[in-house]
């Protein structure tokens, strides 16, 4: 099983999700991505795979790629802008707090002890899954999530993550 593995990418049966993108996918495999082994689709395993044998990415190829993913997003999401273009955005309504330290890996424990697969938890709680995965991959600031995403994560799995 991979290292940060949520359980939700292996078993039996067909469409197994992966643990990046959260896409269902019957060829999954391991990539290492970041230092954790994670079950990637194949879209995810060719912009993330991280060989320790390769030369390191340039600047230039990590901003391809990442622009690459951010796009992949964007057309997965359908696309449309429009909400932003007429409504800007308000981070100061929803700031993200302090966050503890470990924080992602205490919602991941946390949401496994409550037995539930990223997916369960976000349809839950009715949060964008992709803002779940940031969280539990520590990377909520630079993800821009919303400290209502971070309120709710604490209090429906009763943790501790913001540090005020």
């Amino acid at each position: 099983m991979p290292k940060y593995s949520t359980g939700g990418a292996g078993g039996s049966g067909g469409g197994q999700t992966c643990e990046l993108c959260g896409s269902t996918s019957d060829s999954l495999r391991s990539a290492n991505v970041a230092g954790a082994e994670l079950t990637v689709c194949p879209s995810c395993a060719s912009s993330h795979d991280e060989n320790p044998e390769s030369e390191p990415d340039t600047d230039q190829q990590r901003r391809k790629r990442a622009a690459q993913n951010k796009a992949r997003a964007f057309d997965r999401a359908g696309g449309d802008s429009s909400h932003w273009e007429e409504n800007g955005t308000d981070y100061e309504r929803d700031r993200l707090p302090y966050l503890v330290d470990g924080y992602g890996e205490r919602v991941v424990r946390a949401r496994q002890a409550a037995g539930l697969q990223r997916g369960e938890l976000a349809e839950e709680l009715g949060v964008d899954e992709a803002d779940l995965l940031a969280v539990e991959q520590g990377r909520a600031t630079q993800a821009n999530v919303g400290g209502s995403v971070v309120a709710a994560l604490e209090e429906f799995l009763d943790v501790e993550l913001s540090d005020e």
